[in-house]
């Protein structure tokens, strides 16, 4: 493990659960072992109903992340000043311990694509996402984290690694990194490189949160290639890298995420502990 007295720049929450509509009554009535819930900021943006009523309501008993999908940070578009000004009426509402959105871009010409789109690893696109970044941070008066995103194509026009990119790029913005474990691991296998390449070239004290999800498997043209989609449990594989992780990083706040099929909240929240069993077998 890297030395543990290294500076974090980000709070250990332990483990923690993505906040979803189906889960509310279970988390409401107290049936949670977790430390933090992760919510997804733009379903929390409205000024009343249910939602941020709810919200609200368990932020007082614990701790909230905020994690957006709309920031588009890597677009040519100017930032959306409507978009930031709400996301900073939450962050003063819920007082979030950890801000996050993707290192993608998510829309062109103020058209949005609901997908998270990749970036070529170049010294142009640093210079552009970090001045972005930083533009983000000056406005909500907190530094940030940045998320990997799973990719499915490269670029010719790359001039370095994803890992060289994110390193540069998180020191440049004073940023964070959330590293989510699935997406390297997904990447790994459609591009072919060591994960653990990946995970050991990042600064210990950027990465300031952990994702960890399934993904689904195709295969065309006798190529086998994964997809990110949340539809599954984490997988044998992913789980490895997470400890492996762990073991080179230290611990860092974790959570589980499950977009689709989710199950109930007591399977979930089984998927989670193997998080926490890992957390505890790494610190021994």
């Amino acid at each position: 493990m890297r030395d543990s007295k290294q500076l974090r720049l980000f709070p250990d929450l332990g483990i923690g659960l993505g906040l979803r509509v189906p889960h509310y009554a279970a988390i409401r009535e107290g049936r949670s072992n977790v430390h933090w819930f992760e919510a997804l900021s733009e379903n929390y943006m409205e000024d009343g109903g249910r939602p941020i009523h709810i919200l609200s309501e368990i932020r007082r008993d614990k701790p909230v992340a905020l994690h957006g999908v709309s920031l588009s940070v890597a677009s040519v578009d100017p930032l959306n000043p409507e978009y930031l000004k709400r996301l900073k009426t939450l962050v003063e509402r819920v007082e979030p311990a950890l801000i996050s959105d993707h290192c993608c871009w998510t829309g062109f010409a103020g058209e949005n694509l609901h997908d998270l789109m990749p970036v070529p690893f170049t010294q142009e696109a640093i210079d552009h996402i970090a001045a972005r970044i930083l533009q983000v941070q000056e406005f909500l008066g907190r530094r940030i984290l940045l998320e990997n995103v799973s990719s499915y194509v490269s670029f010719k026009h790359s001039e370095m690694t994803e890992w060289e990119f994110l390193k540069e790029l998180l020191v440049k913005a004073d940023c964070g990194l959330l590293l989510d474990v699935n997406n390297v691991y997904v990447s790994s296998i459609n591009h072919n490189f060591d994960p653990l390449d990946y995970v050991r070239a990042i600064p210990t004290e950027r990465i300031g949160q952990i994702h960890l999800a399934g993904h689904s498997e195709r295969e065309e043209g006798g190529e086998r290639f994964l997809i990110d989609t949340h539809d599954a449990p984490v997988c044998d594989d992913v789980w490895a890298l997470y400890e492996e992780t762990v073991s080179l990083v230290g611990p860092v706040s974790t959570m589980v995420e499950w977009d689709a099929d989710i199950p109930s909240y007591e399977r979930l929240e089984e998927e989670v502990m193997k998080a926490e069993r890992i957390r505890k077998k790494v610190a021994l």
